[in-house]
């Protein structure tokens, strides 16, 4: 049950097998149903989720009442609401699973005991906090200076697997378009082939 995570964190940073078995320790465990709100708008998030097995997605709601999707988590890739989880103040954050999913989480209560028994995890955070900030500065980078067809490409190089796992409109959503616009971007894209 521990081995992707495990391969996941000494990819980034290498622990010794005691320091491991002290983070493996406080995960817990668990499954969850597609189409599960983990968390809602509103509520305070309690958790930061190693996706061992499905997929999630995880979005807000703008003035419009339309969906925007910030991310996907697929496997070996770490979803939470952070401000909501560092600070535990409501957030404005949703995250469902779109598949049956299988987690690994800590609390806030137990990352704390992990960084204050095992001090190097703080190093291992500080290097997933810069990788999601690049992949965020990208994402607004290609949102607003490359053209929908060249955004469309960037995603599909980096999550080549979310076509066939989610529906059109949530792609759409991710990349700041409607999904009538993605299907002709899609369209002109197989007739170039």
């Amino acid at each position: 049950m521990y081995s992707q995570i495990n391969h996941s964190v000494l990819s980034k940073i290498s622990f010794k097998e005691d320091e491991l078995l002290v983070f493996n320790q406080l995960l817990k465990f668990k499954t969850v149903p597609k189409k599960t709100y983990m968390l809602r708008a509103g509520e305070i998030c309690h958790f930061e989720a190693f996706v061992n097995k499905g997929c999630l997605r995880k979005y807000y709601i703008n003035e419009q009442g339309q969906e925007v999707i910030i991310q996907f988590a697929i496997e070996n890739n770490w979803i939470s609401d952070i401000p909501s989880f560092s600070t535990q103040q409501p957030g404005n954050i949703f995250i469902e699973t779109l598949e049956d999913c299988e987690l690994l989480y800590l609390s806030p209560q137990s990352k704390e005991e992990l960084l204050n028994a095992v001090p190097r995890f703080e190093r291992f955070y500080r290097i997933l906090v810069e990788r999601y900030l690049n992949v965020l500065q990208n994402r607004l980078y290609f949102s607003i200076s490359k053209t929908a067809h060249e955004k469309y490409l960037d995603f599909l190089a980096h999550y080549p697997t979310i076509p066939q796992r989610v529906p059109q409109h949530y792609i759409a959503s991710y990349l700041g378009m409607s999904a009538e616009f993605l299907s002709k971007v899609r369209t002109r894209m197989a007739k170039e082939k």
